[in-house]
Formats: C-alpha cells, structure tokens, sequence
C-alpha cells in the first residue's frame, strides 16, 4: 500500500495535486509542507482517536493522561477487564466507554483485524472499522490517515477539510461528505495529502483570523 511517510511524500503529492489542478497552487502556497502527524497504527492510537472526538486538544490530553494512568497497560484485555469504576474514573464519557469496550471486544473476537489492516483499501478500512460499534466514518477516515499512513485517504466527514474546500475552491456552501468525495475524485491516488492541505488551509485561515483552529 501507497504510503505518506514523511515530507518528501507529502511534497511529491503537493506537485502532482497542482498538476492535476491548478487550483491547488495558491492553496498549496499559503500552507506550505502541512504536518504529517503520523502516529503508531494499532490499538492504543485508535483508542487515543476515540477519545479526541468532538473535545479540544486540551480536553483529549487530559481525558488521555487520566485514562492511560487508570486502564494501564492500555490494551483491549486490559479494557475488557476494567469494572464500571475503572471506567468512570478513565474521564471518558458514557458513550467513549461503551465504543472503547465494544473495540477491545472486536479485537479479542477477531472481528477486528488492526494488523490487517495495514496492506488495505481505504474501501476495506472503512467497511471494516465502520462494522465495529461506535466506529463512525471520521474515525475510520482519521485512523486511515494518519496511523496507517494511506496515500489515498481522506477525511469527507471532517467539518475542517468541508470548510477549507468551500473556501478554497470558491463553492457556494460547505459540501456535504457525498459532495466533497465527489469533488476529491479527481484528487486520487492523493487525496491523502489533499485532507492534510486542507487541514492546513483551514489553519491558516483562523491563525489570520485571529482564532485558534
């Protein structure tokens, strides 16, 4: 599987993005080499997307330190064998447990294979994670990006990269998941260093606007 490793990865998708599309050269030259923000696949930075979903860079730091200090080894065993205490004081929501233990459960059935993951379409990764209870398709999409390194993922379902899209490309109105795949169609096999662009855009856009993105 095509990956995204590192900067020279990121720069050959940047020249071939603006081959493809002209558009993507003031957008490209606003952001410069976005950030790879590539981590380790497997459980714990799966775990460690869970619990950043809808909270502030701050807030999922916490929520983290005080989770990993109560459930470690953070492992889906680990997991499955914490009590409703255990849980309470992770400082994950209701809803947060309930994905985490349905994870480790898929994990220790076999349900879900992380490591089987790693030579996968973004198709596969997708129907696969999105089967598991509680895994949506920004999870998959973040978890495909970033700890699987795919050059061809993406991040339709991201509120960010719909934004940047609207405004980088002059569109009337925020695109829908369905309409900005549409779009991104045309940005394969890297649409991986697309999200990372827009993520990027969306960035700079609300640094000069005085808003911390």
């Amino acid at each position: 599987m095509p990956r995204i490793t590192c900067d020279a990865d990121l720069e050959e998708g940047m020249a071939a993005l603006a081959a493809l599309d002209p558009a993507w050269e003031p957008i490209i030259a606003r952001t410069g080499i976005p950030p790879l923000r590539r981590r380790d696949s497997g459980f714990s930075s799966l775990a460690s997307i869970i619990v950043s979903q809808q909270l502030s860079v701050a807030s999922a730091r916490a929520v983290w330190t005080r989770m990993e200090g109560v459930l470690a080894p953070l492992t889906p065993e680990r997991v499955l064998l914490a009590n409703d205490e255990e849980m309470r004081l992770s400082g994950l929501s209701r809803p947060k447990q309930k994905t985490l233990r349905a994870v480790a459960a898929a994990i220790a059935e076999g349900r879900l294979d992380l490591a089987g993951l790693e030579a996968a379409t973004p198709e596969f990764v997708h129907e696969h994670m999105t089967a598991v209870s509680g895994i949506g398709p920004w999870t998959a999409d973040v978890y495909l990006l970033f700890c699987l390194g795919h050059r061809d993922g993406f991040a339709a379902g991201d509120l960010a990269v719909q934004e940047a899209a609207k405004l980088a490309f002059g569109l009337a109105a925020r695109p829908k998941p369905a309409e900005l795949l549409a779009l991104a169609e045309a940005w394969r096999p890297w649409r991986g260093v697309a999200a990372r662009l827009l993520w990027a855009y969306y960035a700079a856009l609300k640094a000069r606007e005085g808003v911390n993105a």
